[in-house]
């Protein structure tokens, strides 16, 4: 009999957290702030939470280890090397950690997501279940190495690939692989695969484990791109010591005070899908819609601690933003309001809509076919970011990544902008703020895989 890893997953940052457990007592690995998911899963289980770990110091969220630790009454680790100031259990390489009389974690120093990052071999009843990975060996890939500077990120490469040769050398093949990042978050060098894999499935695919280390570390520095502008506060709350967390909702305003703030220039984020705020929002809102990871382009875009407000269709809608936005430290939401666009309209000309085409659309109105009702495309916006970019892009387009959007705008000509991405979520912000800003827009709400066979041509 095996012991039960269970995962927590938060998708919207592309990370997973693990409770691991004989059946009685249990370890929790990496757990996000919001601890009620933590809380609930041990009680639905009815095991006990004896033990919390870090794999590492997290630069993409803020972590819920000390508080759970606190709730549980657990023993909390984390690396001695990190010197944390909070009370803990200091780990390192070779230490065991022990959960019950048949459960036990071993600690393995795996430097290269950060300087002192661990990995947790999970042993049953001595035998060798897998291994909490972290942001060290990940599905198909690894962490990624530039996140404490850019001028350890080929130091860092390098002990990454060591770490990753370790653990493939310590483990057995079929040790299960259960990594913090891979799933979507910035925190992966590339792209990861699949959801499921093992030691011996990575020795077959991993360049960690194909690649001898100067190979590595030249294809993981060539493939960074940028990464969020939160990240950067994240490892400092975490070492500090996060607050407990506060998912009391935000008072909800009038239409009234609504278009006051959307008049005075404050951020106010419409929660709906896209194409619901195509259809119909109110002028000056920012579409960052909950189907996408919201919190991840909201943290990235939005100044540290500027006002903001939350616009749902419903009260849930608005908590679970709230829950999203406290796990990167987006702890004080100023105001919320709840309803379709024309409830919450002080004045019935704030209601506006965007217009949308696809790739195809685009095609015809570059061929001079312009579709009815949209301006004829003068500029050509791509906003993804330098990778994709380089990747493949529309000839003739001005590329300004997102994040660069607000700083960049001037780098716009003038005339009506058709912007796109590679599916429509972050062209349609990019529009709500361009339109804010009293652009002509367009959003092409498509897939960019089907550019090129929509008959446009393409450069790279």
């Amino acid at each position: 009999m095996s012991a039960d890893v269970h995962v927590i997953a938060t998708s919207s940052l592309g990370d997973h957290s693990y409770l691991a457990t004989d059946g009685q007592s249990a370890v929790v690995v990496d757990p996000q702030r919001d601890v009620d998911r933590v809380l609930s899963l041990a009680g639905r289980t009815g095991v006990r939470v004896t033990h919390v770990v870090e794999t590492h110091l997290h630069n993409d969220y803020v972590s819920g280890g000390l508080e759970l630790a606190r709730l549980t009454g657990a023993h909390y680790g984390v690396a001695a090397a990190d010197q944390a100031p909070f009370p803990h259990l200091p780990l390192s390489d070779g230490d065991v950690v022990e959960v019950s009389p048949v459960l036990r974690l071993r600690a393995l120093a795996t430097p290269g997501h950060t300087f002192h990052h661990l990995s947790y071999v999970l042993e049953h009843r001595e035998a060798v279940e897998g291994v909490f990975t972290g942001g060290s060996l990940l599905f198909g890939t690894t962490g990624r190495t530039d996140l404490l500077g850019a001028e350890h990120a080929a130091t860092l490469a390098r002990e990454q690939h060591a770490s990753v040769r370790r653990l493939s050398a310590l483990l057995p093949g079929g040790a299960a692989i259960w990594p913090t990042h891979g799933f979507g978050s910035f925190c992966s060098a590339a792209q990861a695969s699949g959801d499921s894999s093992t030691i011996e499935r990575e020795r077959q695919v991993n360049p960690a484990l194909r690649l001898a280390a100067d190979a590595f570390v030249t294809q993981t520095l060539a493939g960074l791109d940028a990464y969020p502008a939160y990240y950067a506060h994240m490892g400092v709350l975490n070492l500090r010591g996060p607050a407990p967390v506060d998912l009391r909702p935000p008072a909800l305003i009038s239409p009234e005070e609504l278009r006051a703030r959307l008049r005075a220039g404050e951020w106010v984020v419409d929660l709906r899908h896209r194409t619901a705020y195509a259809e119909a929002h109110l002028a000056g809102t920012i579409s960052l819609g909950l189907d996408g990871p919201m919190a991840t382009w909201l943290g990235w875009l939005i100044g540290r601690g500027a006002p903001l407000t939350l616009v749902g269709r419903t009260p849930e809608e608005v908590a679970q933003a709230r829950r999203e936005l406290v796990r990167i430290g987006v702890d004080h939401v100023s105001a919320a309001a709840a309803g379709t666009p024309r409830a919450l309209a002080a004045d019935p000309a704030q209601v506006r809509s965007l217009p949308t085409a696809t790739f195809a659309g685009l095609a015809a109105a570059l061929a001079g076919d312009v579709p009815a009702g949209l301006p004829a495309p003068r500029v050509i916006l791509d906003v993804r970011l330098g990778n994709e970019w380089r990747a493949s892009h529309l000839d003739g387009a001005v590329h300004v990544p997102l994040p660069e959007l607000a700083a960049r705008a001037g780098d716009i000509p003038a005339g009506a902008v058709w912007v796109h991405c590679g599916s429509g979520y972050r062209a349609t912000a990019a529009a709500s703020l361009l339109a804010r800003s009293g652009r002509e827009v367009v959003v092409v709400d498509d897939e960019f895989a089907g550019a090129a066979s929509s008959g446009l041509a393409m450069a790279s």
